[in-house]
C-alpha cells in the first residue's frame, strides 16, 4: 500500500488539507472591521466542512488500493471538492477591502496537484495490471 506512489500523493493531499484549516489563506482588513483579520479554513462552516471532507476523502482513498476504479473516481471527486473549496475561499476574499494572500495559500494548489498526480499513478497501475493479465 505505502510503496505505491499514489499513496504518498494522497497522504500529501490529506496533510495539506488539514494544514489549510489551521494556516491562513488571506490576511487583510474588512470594511466593517478595520483590524487585520486572517482568513483560514475555520472561518466559515462551509470552508471547514469542505476542508475536512477533502482531507478525509484523501485518507480514505489511500486504503482503497484494491479497487483502482473506485480510487480513481474518488481522486476526481477530491479534485472537484478542492475546486469548490478554492471557490469558497475566493468568495470570502472578496469581502476584504485590502490585504494579501498568505504564502500558505499555495497549500490549496498543492492539494489539487497531489490529487492529479495520484490519479495518474492509479491509471498507470491499472494499465500495468491489464498488461500483466494479458501476458498470462
Amino acid at each position: 500500500m505505502i510503496q505505491r506512489i499514489q499513496s504518498l500523493w494522497l497522504l500529501l493531499a490529506a496533510a495539506c488539507a488539514f494544514a489549510g484549516l489551521k494556516f491562513s489563506f488571506y490576511s487583510g482588513t474588512k470594511l466593517t472591521d478595520p483590524l487585520l483579520k486572517e482568513l483560514n479554513g475555520t472561518q466559515t462552516i462551509l470552508l471547514m466542512i469542505t476542508g475536512i471532507a477533502v482531507g478525509g476523502l484523501a485518507l480514505i482513498t489511500i486504503f482503497l488500493f484494491k479497487n483502482r476504479a473506485l480510487q480513481f473516481r474518488l481522486c476526481l471527486l477530491g479534485i472537484l471538492l478542492e475546486l469548490v473549496c478554492i471557490y469558497l475561499y475566493y468568495r470570502e476574499v472578496t469581502g476584504f477591502t485590502q490585504g494579501t494572500y498568505s504564502l500558505t495559500a499555495i497549500l490549496q494548489l498543492i492539494i489539487v496537484l497531489s490529487f492529479i498526480l495520484a490519479a495518474v499513478g492509479i491509471r498507470k497501475d491499472s494499465k500495468m495490471v491489464k498488461n500483466s493479465d494479458r501476458l498470462r
